[in-house]
């Protein structure tokens, strides 16, 4: 299987809710060169299978890549808010909210705001 037949295949399987083996088509992709793109189709289906601290991983890779991709620090915000690290995922999601008004960024940034604010 080729690299853009493994893309190709990973994205369906995201699609089709099969996240974990999404990822381990992706695996042999993920090197230090590794797309954007692929970094970022990993980091979802990380994701969706509760592998934070692997998405977290990719996640950073993209926002070191390109601090202005609003969705990679938005990502990056909702796995650090779902990791209860609130205080790291507010700086993420602030930054992805002005940099594009997504509604749901507006909403993980404020469901992290009101979770610093009952914990402190």
């Amino acid at each position: 299987m080729d690299d853009v037949e493994r893309f190709r295949t990973a994205q369906r399987l995201v699609t089709a809710g099969e996240a974990h083996s999404a990822i381990q088509v992706l695996e042999p992709l993920l090197g230090a060169d590794a797309p954007s793109s692929v970094l970022l189709l990993a980091g979802r289906a990380a994701f969706a299978t509760a592998q934070l601290a692997r998405a977290e991983e990719l996640f950073r890779r993209l926002v070191d890549r390109d601090p202005a991709d609003h969705y990679a620090h938005a990502a990056l915000g909702r796995t650090l808010s779902r990791r209860s690290r609130h205080h790291e995922a507010v700086t993420h999601l602030r930054l992805a909210t002005a940099l594009d008004p997504e509604p749901w960024y507006a909403r993980a940034l404020a469901h992290s705001e009101a979770a610093i604010g009952r914990t402190g």
